[in-house]
């Protein structure tokens, strides 16, 4: 049985990259008054995706916000919580938690979402940390009830207000814990395969998964 260790303090470079790159792609698009236009071209839009094989949307949707609001929330916890994670797992294995869960935020999103919706922000990522907190905090035996409270009330909020996207939520949060799960072992040659084999192999579910979709669309709509 391998064991979940926590390894000593590192830097937290990646979460402040993210939040500079967030923040700064913001403020770009607002200040020139393209807020929406940068959601049209980047954000995630299905039938961009199934139809002009424009699957960087998956990714790019993450980078983008729709209000100062809506972006202060999600980097506020990505700071939060991020620095924490990247301290614990390094600079390498959290990259590989945010991006990933991002992806598999985006492709619950492209899978239960309205054909003709719009989709942006970092919320399947941060929900992504959010579920990795759970798995790595209760493995270093810490308190994680204040996350267990955050999870609840944001996923309640999501089926309320009819434009928050709790399916990318929802999708963020499964995959971020369970990337967690092989990711927060011990840095030896066992923990490092399970990684690297945790990482690919739930990477490789979520290309099928944007694949399938990718052809139910193309059949729904007579392609």
């Amino acid at each position: 049985m391998v064991k979940f260790v926590k390894r000593r303090p590192q830097s937290t470079a990646i979460v402040q990259l993210i939040v500079l790159l967030n923040t700064s792609i913001f403020l770009y698009s607002w200040l020139n008054g393209q807020v929406n236009e940068f959601a049209f071209d980047f954000g995630l839009h299905p039938p961009a995706v199934a139809f002009n094989g424009e699957v960087w949307r998956l990714i790019t949707a993450g980078f983008l916000h729709g209000s100062f609001l809506h972006l202060l929330f999600n980097m506020y916890v990505l700071w939060l919580l991020g620095s924490e994670l990247e301290e614990i797992l390094g600079h390498l294995k959290f990259t590989s938690l945010y991006l990933v869960s991002l992806i598999g935020g985006s492709t619950a999103s492209y899978w239960f979402s309205d054909p003709g919706s719009f989709s942006v922000g970092a919320s399947g990522a941060v929900f992504g940390l959010m579920g990795a907190f759970l798995v790595v905090g209760s493995k270093l035996r810490q308190d994680v009830g204040q996350v267990a409270v955050l999870i609840a009330i944001n996923i309640g909020i999501g089926f309320v207000v009819p434009s928050v996207d709790w399916r990318a939520h929802l999708g963020g949060l499964v995959t971020g814990a369970a990337l967690a799960w092989f990711l927060a072992r011990k840095p030896d040659l066992t923990g490092r395969l399970l990684a690297i084999t945790g990482v690919l192999g739930i990477f490789a579910l979520l290309q099928q998964a944007v694949a399938a979709r990718t052809e139910e669309l193309l059949r729904q709509f007579g392609f």
